[in-house]
């Protein structure tokens, strides 16, 4: 079995998700047709990481990154063309988050991060759609990330419209229903924290490889809230 940084690799992720039907369109580069079957091309599918972050080195250097932006002390890592370059040939994402689309709050910024260190799926509440949730499992199971880290900020504008429960147009609507859930079942008056730990939760109870890379000790998933104002992101429990 091919493997990468000790995941599963391309020709078995599928096996590894349980079902035949399960497409990564979003990473792929290329595919063919048989017969009325497309088959696409992963990309980024390279040999083992031959430096894995483990959740706690992860956390450590996430956490160290935002303490230096929110001294004002950042240091532009891994952003040279050096590091572009490098990065072209292969990507081993040593995080990844789930935030908010929020244009106050860019991961990569916040955590004082380069070109390839983190893998970021973003949508309005942090909401773990089924699109998210797919994006996650790739970082995972293929690229060999260890470490997710759900983050949601104070002053979310979609969390507040779900509070409100007023009508919404279009799409929009949709978000509010995701987040919705949180505010019923949480005994919290703190609503964006109580959206933090429901998407958390979701992420774990609507994936089956998520659930497995936790149970096997190869995934952590973290729950954070980033303050707008002081830019410190604060873990949740």
């Amino acid at each position: 079995m091919t493997r990468i940084n000790g995941f599963i690799g391309r020709r078995n992720f599928l096996k590894f998700a349980g079902t035949g039907s399960l497409a990564i369109a979003a990473t792929a580069i290329g595919g063919r047709l048989i017969g009325n079957i497309q088959q696409t091309a992963i990309a980024d599918v390279h040999p083992a990481n031959p430096n894995p972050v483990n959740p706690t080195q992860a956390l450590k250097l996430l956490l160290d990154g935002n303490q230096r932006f929110s001294q004002y002390k950042r240091q532009h890592p891994h952003q040279s063309l050096a590091r572009l370059q490098l990065v072209a040939k292969a990507q081993y994402p040593f995080a990844a988050i789930l935030g908010c689309a929020d244009s106050r709050v860019p991961a990569e910024i916040i955590f004082d991060q380069g070109l390839g260190d983190l893998f970021v799926v973003r949508v309005a509440g942090n909401v773990a759609s089924d699109m998210a949730i797919g994006s996650l499992e790739y970082t995972t199971a293929v690229l060999g990330t260890q470490m997710i880290v759900v983050l949601g900020h104070t002053k979310c504008g979609a969390v507040a419209a779900a509070v409100k429960n007023e009508p919404l147009p279009g799409k929009i609507r949709d978000i509010a229903a995701s987040i919705k859930p949180a505010l019923i079942h949480s005994n919290s008056s703190d609503f964006v924290i109580a959206n933090i730990k429901y998407q958390a939760q979701e992420l774990q109870k609507n994936s089956q490889i998520l659930a497995k890379l936790q149970q096997a000790g190869k995934l952590k998933i973290v729950s954070a809230c980033y303050d707008i104002d002081t830019g410190k992101v604060n873990l949740v429990n």
